[in-house]
Formats: C-alpha cells, structure tokens, sequence
C-alpha cells in the first residue's frame, strides 16, 4: 500500500543545502557583485513594507503635534522667536568673518572654497542588530547616494554610507565596532583616529602618546585626511583622558556630539571634489550642447 504522503529529504540534509547555497550566493556577490540587481528589486519589493513599518512612529508625531496645547505653542513661539534672533546675530558675525576670510583667500592668491552639496534624507529603519549601528534612510542610488559617503545631522558627523540600493541606503554609524574617522584636535590641530566602540556614547582614540597635549573638553574634529570626510565638521568631545603610568599611550575616550539615537533627519554630503567634478561635467555638457548647435 503506497503512503499518502511522500517524504522528502531529511530536515538536516535540506538544513546542510541551504547553509552552503547561501556561503556560495555570499560569495559569488562579495567577489564579483553579481546580485546587486537582486538586491535593488528587493529594495523596490520592501520598500513599502518599511514604508508602513514606520506609519505607527509617523502617526505618533502627527498626533503628538495635534494634541500640543495652546499654551505650549505659544511659549515654544517665543523661543523659536528668541532664537531667531540670536541665530539673525550669529549669521551677521559669520558673514563678516566670510567677506574677511574672501579678502585674505585673494590676498594670498587661493582658490575659494566650494560648499559642499548635501541632501535632506529621513531615517526610515533602525537595524535591530545588537552587535552593529546602522540604520536605514529613503535615499538610495536614484538620489545619487554612493557607498562611504558622509552623514551629518545638525550636530555633528554620524556615519557614512554603507550600503546603497536604488530607493534605500544603510548608514553605518561612527560608533560602530567596526568604524573609524581621522580626527584632529580643534584647539592643538593633533591629528588622530576615533575608533567606535559599539556604544552610541563613546569613541577611542588609540596610539596617543603620553606626552600629548589633549585634554579633556577637546572639540575632536575632521580632518580631511583619506579624501573620505570633508574637514573641519565636528565629531566629538573629549570626555576622559588616563595617563597610566609605565604605559607608552594614554587612554582617550570622546562622546559624539551628533545625535545618534535622536534625530529623524540626517544631511548626507557630497565632497568639494565631488561638488567640482559634478560641476565640471555639466560644463562640458552645456560646452557640447552649444557645439552641437552651432
């Protein structure tokens, strides 16, 4: 009598295929980066689910705004109005500094600097992974997004780019185990490294002699080294330095000073390299156009 039912392999054997199918697809795309068409389609495919995973955090802060009282509109209008002003008089220092700044950059015959090109993004996505700091942003490759570029908020830097498909990119942030950023003290101009720890309140800065001038309440800026992070944008303040007796280097530890676990919106940002090489190839377009036409 035949059995109602066919069996199939056994529950290890298809256990043992699936673990080496998924090593070769690991494979096949770290070495040659086959499936990154697979993986903008699932991008397209989750999208919306990320999209509606998030409509319960939007409708809290929709709700939050409708419910606010009166009485705390109008006190949070007198203190946007107030810090209004004191940014109004902030503003009118900077662009003295800039004009002064403009005179000596022609003084010296230099070429002015560019601003760099940034880009309003929303985080969308935190990864649960206790072991990695990433989250997620709705920007991807269509918006022009590419991996290891910079992340700021209006704080400080945040991360970079780790991941970017076509509507979607991963951001990795500067306190991740596995990241690291070139630093310079603002005050002492000490260039350095600030490893992340795994900890969203703390980075370490390694190889520091003892006999170096850093203490603690040190702005830890960019540098600009490695081409990576434009320079001067705030990283973090130092928060401890221990000088161990009998030991070559001391220990410095730095909390960020970008919101990593608070903000919604980030800045992602395209170099002064990049900015001019963008702005070049448009020229040389606009150049063949009229060529053409004429």
């Amino acid at each position: 009598m035949k059995p109602l039912f066919l069996r199939g392999p056994s529950v290890t054997l298809r256990m043992i295929l699936l673990v080496v199918a998924s090593i070769v697809l690991m494979t096949v795309d770290h070495r040659w980066n086959h499936l990154q068409v697979v993986r903008n389609t699932l991008s397209h495919l989750l999208y919306p689910l990320q999209y509606t995973i998030d409509l319960p955090v939007r409708f809290y802060y929709w709700a939050d705004e409708i419910f606010t009282t009166h009485d705390n509109l109008i006190e949070e209008n007198r203190a946007l109005k107030a810090r209004q002003l004191e940014n109004r008089v902030q503003l009118q220092k900077l662009d003295i500094v800039e004009r002064e700044n403009e005179r000596l950059r022609l003084l010296l015959s230099a070429t002015p600097k560019t601003r760099e090109k940034v880009l309003i993004s929303e985080i969308i996505g935190v990864d649960v992974d206790p072991f990695r700091q990433l989250f997620i942003i709705n920007k991807g490759t269509s918006d022009g997004i590419y991996v290891g570029q910079p992340v700021i908020d209006a704080h400080g830097v945040i991360g970079q780019i780790l991941y970017a498909n076509a509507l979607t990119s991963t951001v990795m942030l500067l306190t991740d185990a596995s990241h690291a950023i070139p630093v310079q003290v603002d005050r002492t101009g000490l260039r350095s490294v600030a490893f992340g720890t795994g900890h969203n309140d703390q980075l370490d800065l390694k190889h520091i002699p003892q006999n170096t001038d850093i203490v603690v309440g040190d702005m830890l800026i960019t540098s600009g080294l490695g081409g990576r992070f434009p320079n001067n944008y705030p990283v973090a303040i130092v928060t401890a330095v221990e000088k161990v007796a009998g030991e070559t280097f001391a220990h410095v530890r730095a909390a960020p000073l970008a919101l990593l676990d608070q903000t919604r919106e980030v800045l992602v940002v395209w170099n002064d390299e990049q900015t001019q090489d963008e702005a070049q190839a448009e020229e040389s377009e606009s150049t063949e156009a009229v060529d053409d036409a004429q």
